[in-house]
């Protein structure tokens, strides 16, 4: 019955498109609408069409950079040959300021290569026929990627197989120095493989390498391994380390200056052995009665391992007195760093003793009793 009504429709639609053929064209556009399925209106994720920035267009983008680059440097009085791309935001922040929350908002000026990402040629030739076998996965980046990864897993493991068949595995190989690095977030495999990928897909890729990398002789392929690793740079790289100074009797001495609140406050390290500490010309002792924040103040100190070996001359105003505590911590802190090696200094800062509190009272909000409180209610 089905298949009898399916010739019928077959023939009426066939003689329909005939006729049309003949007479209208419209008619035969409609036809075609009326035989399409919604399979085939279905969008194809690998045939997304050529890409949306040819080089032709990211190249005079580059060109335009450069020409307004050197414009901004002359307006600026700087030297076009050396305007770097601070230089750009310092001088647009200081040209076009604006005080939109959203930074994406915000007037900017980058180099085309930050602003247009980085798209996939054209996938197929001129007869329209994809260059890769994997064309239509639909991510032939990604599953050209696995298979690749899963061809090297194989080799470690015939490589390993070789190797206990004639008596020479180790159980102990070379290992891979990883040191401190993680693997790649989905986003930046994402911008490698030009590709979007899934949670899913992500975490095949994980695992994968992670069994790549607890075989024994997976140094057989560190280069692959690193390749797909991000090294994380120590954020103690970035702290200003405070130069070591003389004084007039040849005492080494630093200064750093910390804040807290509406607290500010600023130390003078000297390295003399008394364990001298005064705060505003005052003992720390009688300056600070609340045991809590004597604590707050000589907590660097303990950490380090160096209590009693420096005076200290401490200045602070504003805010109360856990404030003025909290200030004069992190003042402490970024003295001491002059005293102390880079591996201490890390340490330091994995124990927060670098970071600052960027905790402040919040504003008394209008229509309400406080930040958060909010005035009783009443019925009547």
């Amino acid at each position: 019955m089905a298949a009898s009504r399916v010739r019928l429709v077959g023939t009426l639609l066939g003689k329909s498109v005939n006729c049309a053929s003949t007479t209208n064209p419209v008619t035969l556009q409609l036809c075609r609408q009326i035989c399409g399925t919604p399979a085939l209106h279905r969008k194809n994720l690998a045939s997304l069409g050529p890409e949306k920035f040819t080089a032709e267009f990211v190249q005079k983008q580059i060109e335009e950079f450069e020409i307004g680059k050197r414009h901004l440097a002359n307006m600026m009085g700087e030297d076009p040959e050396n305007f770097t791309q601070e230089d750009i935001d310092r001088s647009i922040a200081y040209l076009f300021p604006s005080g939109l929350f959203e930074k994406k908002a915000r007037p900017l000026m980058k180099h085309p290569d930050e602003i247009f990402p980085k798209q996939r040629a054209v996938q197929w030739g001129p007869d329209r026929r994809p260059f890769h076998f994997l064309f239509y996965t639909g991510k032939q980046s990604y599953y050209s990627f696995m298979h690749e990864l899963y061809g090297k897993v194989l080799n470690i493991e015939k490589h390993q197989d070789r190797l206990r068949a004639k008596g020479l595995f180790s159980a102990e190989p070379k290992q891979i120095s990883l040191g401190a690095s993680r693997w790649l977030t989905k986003e930046e495999l994402e911008a490698s493989l030009v590709e979007t990928i899934s949670t899913q897909d992500y975490q095949r890729f994980l695992q994968l390498m992670e069994r790549m990398l607890s075989m024994p002789y997976c140094s057989l392929e560190e280069e692959f391994i690193l390749r797909h690793r991000q090294q994380l740079e120590a954020q103690s790289m970035h702290q200003v380390v405070p130069p070591l100074q003389k004084d007039d009797r040849g005492v080494d001495f630093s200064s750093a200056e910390g804040r807290r609140k509406t607290s500010k406050s600023s130390v003078v390290v000297r390295d003399c052995g008394s364990g001298c500490i005064t705060v505003n010309g005052k003992d720390y002792l009688h300056y600070f009665p609340v045991l809590q924040d004597r604590e707050q103040l000589m907590f660097p100190l303990q950490f380090a391992g160096v209590l009693g070996r420096f005076d200290l001359e401490c200045t602070v105003s504003g805010g109360g007195r856990s404030s003025q505590a909290g200030a004069l911590r992190l003042a402490i802190s970024r003295a001491l760093l002059s005293f102390v090696s880079e591996r201490e200094g890390e340490t330091m800062r994995q124990a927060g003793l670098l970071t600052p509190d960027p905790r402040v009272r919040e504003r008394k909000k209008p229509g309400q009793e406080g930040a958060r409180r909010k005035f009783t209610w009443k019925k009547r």
